[in-house]
């Protein structure tokens, strides 16, 4: 929320549990987590198992060592030829038939790999179990936004899938297959020369069970996944074609459309490339690099521990830095960030620097994918999201897949020298330049993709990425002016004349509905619940404000409008502890909860004589009206830097004049565009004298104490009583 202080690790901890427990309350995803754990193990598994039982069905020593690369390839090239057709099938078929049918696939493949026994078998089944997997992938994507109950849920979501897809199933991949493995040692099922190959079999049958076991539950558990425009985009993009006319061909038109048309889109796809490209330098020379650190085999395992921690960790700050920076901006943020890190690592002279600078990139690689997806389901609507998952999913793989054989290449065109670096050796080889020429990349292709993607160009992007990293953000996206005063003063006409004087500027500006509405569902509420105590009203009133703040404040500065309210929060308090009598720490900390900790970026105390005019009956006391102004000139004592005092007293004319003269002051500066260019309609001159900006009150003390006490002796003699 903007502006709002995450209240430190506990508080963000129990935020981020929140989030988890909201979205898997929601039982279809639940299952459908499941389920992509059951797939994601057998994927992991799937890996091992043929690896393993090439290895055994190969007899030639070379064709061994090649076994492992002969099942990656085999399993990768489906998604370097046929990753669109999965992106039509989810957009065209019933998602739930597809990943249904491409279950039952994979499960009959895999069996057949163990029956048939053959090498070339193998690598042939392997592929098709890879096509069917690139066919699975998209629909699965592609359903998870449509289970949820809200769209903002879609990153919490993305966020388990990684957590399962990366951890947990890997984890019991790597459990399984050595348990499995490790049974005929201890039972001796299979006793002669042949066991191991027996075991190997074993293995494969089991993954092709767990892919059977899944399209049994997406097939009976999970007919949600059927379901197709649940939550629609504010703006769409594009309209699928008609369906008398719908085919391969329009379909693939259609994307290749909407990817043009779409700046996000376009910028997406820009961004992932530099990404992807950067990760398969940074894979294919890590073997190389490690050796050049001189720090042994060591080095190597820990350089990949750092990279894997570095993706967990920034797969699990990105909803939190989310919540600060818009996502269209801290994609292409994350991928320059990673490009940067990058290069860092390629001038590394040390390890301990190395595996700083490694975990630096894993943590914003983590950020940039898992943001990427989440711009796919939540902005990206549905009739065309399939299309562009498997676009960005075929690029993974593509641009990794490439860039990966092609480090080794570069590298050897480089011979190898060692320098001194401070007196500690270095050897110079071809993996430094490939990780810096791969580091450029990122950075480059990081700022097209954010100069696409970025729709808040009046923003300075180093003020939003500086709030993001605060431990307590500052809103820098919209502008909140709160005015302040007693019951007596008539802030109503004054917000609106300040927000009609700003309309003028550069900016939208929001006038919040305020006091008025405030108190007729506040009094709508008591009437109803037949509430009469103090502080049971307290919390209707804070209710009340908290559903403001939500439904009308927030969403205006996030689109960065300049809203203006009267009454947001410190008059309420003042009347709460001066009439009321209740404890000023236990408002502060209820005003805090209804607000979210939104406080505004410029106050407005209307500061008057409450004697000098006339107290009507629904007024409070003469001695509570002067209570109330005590209390409010305290509170601006308290935070000059966002207060600004002026004097209420004369007429509406004047007194806005006055209200315009200090806000225009406070916009001297970067804020300068918030405030109309035309000179004010009424003259200046009896003006510079009232309006006290906060500035002049932090320079001199009894300058800030006569302004927060008010400029009248009778006020003086109340605050003294």
């Amino acid at each position: 929320m903007p502006g709002a202080d995450p209240g430190g690790s506990a508080g963000a901890e129990a935020s981020t549990i929140h989030r988890v427990r909201r979205v898997l309350a929601i039982r279809p995803f639940r299952r459908l987590w499941g389920v992509t754990y059951l797939c994601s193990a057998a994927d992991w598994l799937n890996l091992l198992a043929l690896t393993s039982l090439s290895t055994k069905l190969l007899n030639n020593y070379t064709a061994q060592n090649f076994a492992f690369v002969g099942v990656v390839l085999t399993n990768l090239l489906p998604g370097l030829l046929f990753a669109p057709l999965g992106g039509l099938l989810a957009d065209r078929f019933d998602r739930r038939k597809v990943m249904v049918i491409c279950d039952f696939l994979r499960c009959g493949f895999l069996l057949s790999i163990a029956i048939v026994g053959a090498p070339w078998w193998i690598f042939v089944g392997n592929f098709f179990v890879g096509c069917c997997s690139i066919m699975w992938i998209p629909s699965k994507d592609a359903a998870v936004p449509n289970l949820l109950r809200r769209p903002d849920q879609v990153e919490t979501a993305n966020q388990l899938g990684m957590v399962m897809t990366y951890g947990l199933a890997v984890i019991t991949a790597a459990g399984a297959n050595a348990l499995i493995l490790s049974v005929n040692s201890t039972f001796h099922l299979f006793p002669g020369q042949t066991a191991d190959l027996y075991i190997a079999k074993l293995v494969v049958v089991v993954t092709g069970l767990l892919y059977l076991t899944s399209g049994i539950l997406i097939a009976t558990r999970i007919p949600e996944l059927s379901l197709r425009n649940v939550h629609t985009v504010a703006q769409p993009k594009v309209k699928p074609a008609d369906e008398e006319k719908f085919g391969f061909g329009a379909m693939v038109r259609d994307g290749a459309k909407f990817v043009r048309s779409t700046p996000l889109v376009r910028g997406l796809l820009i961004g992932a490339f530099g990404a992807f490209a950067a990760g398969g330098a940074v894979i294919g020379s890590a073997k190389p690099y490690s050796s050049s650190l001189l720090a042994g085999d060591a080095a190597f395992n820990l350089l990949v521990l750092a990279v894997f921690l570095g993706l967990a960790t920034g797969m699990a700050v990105a909803p939190k830095l989310a919540r600060r920076l818009a996502h269209d901006r801290l994609f292409g943020i994350s991928i320059i960030a990673a490009g940067l890190s990058l290069v860092v690592v390629a001038l590394s002279p040390h390890l301990a620097v190395s595996l700083i600078a490694v975990a630096s990139v894993g943590i914003w690689a983590g950020t940039a994918f898992l943001t990427g997806v989440t711009i796919i389901g939540s902005r990206v609507e549905d009739a065309i999201r399939g299309r562009i998952n498997a676009i960005y999913q075929s690029m993974l793989k593509i641009v990794l897949f490439g860039s990966t054989i092609a480090a080794p290449l570069l590298i050897g065109l480089v011979q190898p020298r060692t320098v001194n670096v401070w007196g500690s050796p270095v050897t110079v080889d071809g993996t430094r330049p490939v990780m810096i020429g791969g580091g450029a990349l990122a950075v480059l292709l990081g700022i097209i993709a954010y100069r696409q993607m970025d729709d808040r160009r009046t923003e300075k992007i180093l003020a939003d990425v500086r709030n993001a990293l605060r431990r307590s953000p500052r809103r820098v996206n919209g502008f909140l002016i709160a005015l302040e005063g007693t019951t007596a003063i008539n802030t109503t006409s004054q917000a609106a004349r300040l927000s009609r004087w700003l309309d003028r500027g550069t900016r939208p500006v929001v006038l919040a509905k305020g006091s008025v509405s405030d108190d007729q569902q506040f009094a709508s509420l008591v009437s109803s619940s037949s509430i009469s105590g103090v502080r049971a009203k307290a919390l209707l009133a804070a209710a009340v404000r908290a559903d403001l703040v939500e439904r009308e404040i927030e969403p205006a500065l996030a689109k960065g409008s300049v809203v203006v309210m009267e009454r947001f929060v410190d008059s309420p308090l003042a009347h709460l502890s001066a009439v009321a009598g209740l404890d000023t720490d236990e408002l502060d900390g209820l005003a805090d909860w209804a607000t979210g900790k939104l406080r505004p970026d410029l106050t407005v105390l209307l500061d008057a004589d409450p004697g000098a005019r006339d107290a009507g009956p629904a007024q409070a006391s003469l001695n509570d009206q002067w209570r109330v102004r005590v209390l409010l000139a305290e509170m601006a004592a308290a935070d000059p830097d966002r207060y600004v005092v002026v004097d209420a007293d004369g007429t509406d004319d004047e007194v806005a004049e006055r209200v315009r003269t200090a806000v225009r002051a406070v916009f001297v500066g970067r804020l300068s565009g918030l405030a109309p260019t035309e000179p004010p309609e009424a003259p200046e001159a009896p003006v510079a004298e009232t309006a006290v900006p906060a500035e002049a009150e932090a320079k001199a003390d009894t300058v800030e104490a006569e302004a927060a006490s008010g400029p009248t002796p009778e006020a003086s003699e109340v605050e003294a009583k």
